[in-house]
């Protein structure tokens, strides 16, 4: 750690701006990454800055060359950003030409999540290859890969792949989940180099601290770190799906690090009933109604004691 504290503390304190510590260990990641599932990482792709806010900077890089400005929208997070409307075309059952229907001449960006967020599922690289295919060049795709480290899927698509055919094309990753960083705020996103020049623009300054770059540096030279982390959710995963299975609750298959199940009609209680007698036990799950699952919960997976806990104020309270 203290060969750390020379660049925590250069800059007159500042942050690294241009995030030039973390740049050549991450460009070695992508590389890697794209080596391992025999993806293509194109000569002129940018590694844009890690940035703490991207999804606003990139909305904010679209609004500022367009004089057209729409009303507020609340984007798939909840999160109030600026200069837009959404189309909802959110379902558990969505699919690629839902999402492609869907755009008009009035849209401006599509986010598509893989693995998708609540429900853990995810799009194969037909179906990414299909959807790409049919969205015009101007419009901007935004390939949410949060939980990219947790997939072993064979047809799970690496977004690197398609950056050489898709200029369009916008991949996001984060150091919060596989790389346990959440506290930290810090991600990245790939691009072409014109995107990232945008949202460059646009950013603010020291946008992430100094000690979240040097735990982002520190945790992308540390292979074994990751792979425990990724067995560690594996077993969670696991033991919940037995467990679900043993309660008789259905769940939806997840790649991801959480997992939402089913309070079927038959257990006589609902699963808004069932989240607040989970609170009343120190239990945190997510309701995920307002996804039109009103009769789902999501659940993150946990340490063992953690998933055990959970398992046993779920037993209890459904008797």
């Amino acid at each position: 750690m203290s060969s750390k504290i020379p660049k925590i503390g250069s800059n007159g304190g500042y942050p690294d701006s241009r995030s030039a510590s973390i740049s050549p260990e991450l460009l070695g990641l992508v590389k890697r990454t794209a080596i391992h599932l025999k993806g293509r990482l194109p000569s002129n792709v940018d590694l844009d800055d890690l940035i703490q806010s991207g999804l606003e900077g990139l909305i904010q890089a679209i609004d500022s060359f367009d004089e057209s400005r729409n009303t507020s929208l609340e984007q798939y997070s909840k999160t109030r950003i600026r200069g837009a409307m959404l189309d909802d075309v959110r379902r558990m059952s969505q699919t690629t030409r839902t999402m492609a229907d869907a755009i008009t001449d009035k849209t401006r960006i599509v986010f598509v999540t893989n693995p998708n967020n609540p429900t853990g599922t995810w799009l194969t690289k037909t179906e990414i290859s299909e959807f790409l295919q049919k969205v015009p060049a101007n419009v901007i795709v935004l390939l949410d890969e949060a939980y990219f480290e947790y997939v072993d899927e064979a047809d799970y698509p690496n977004g690197i792949d398609y950056l050489a055919q898709y200029p369009n094309l916008v991949i996001t990753r984060t150091f919060s989940k596989a790389y346990g960083l959440a506290s930290l705020r810090v991600g990245y996103g790939i691009s072409q180099p014109d995107i990232a020049d945008l949202m460059n623009r646009v950013r603010p300054p020291f946008n992430v601290n100094s000690m979240a770059l040097a735990a982002a540096v520190a945790t992308l030279s540390d292979d074994d770190y990751v792979a425990a982390s990724k067995k560690l959710n594996d077993d969670g995963l696991k033991y919940l799906t037995t467990e679900f299975d043993r309660l008789g609750l259905p769940y939806i298959p997840s790649v991801g690090n959480f997992i939402s199940f089913e309070i079927p009609a038959g257990k006589n209680i609902s699963a808004a009933d069932v989240n607040q007698k989970l609170l009343q036990a120190g239990v945190i799950v997510r309701p995920v109604a307002n996804y039109e699952m009103p009769n789902h919960l999501r659940v993150s997976v946990g340490i063992e004691a953690e998933n055990k806990a959970f398992i046993e104020a779920l037993n209890k309270i459904l008797g």
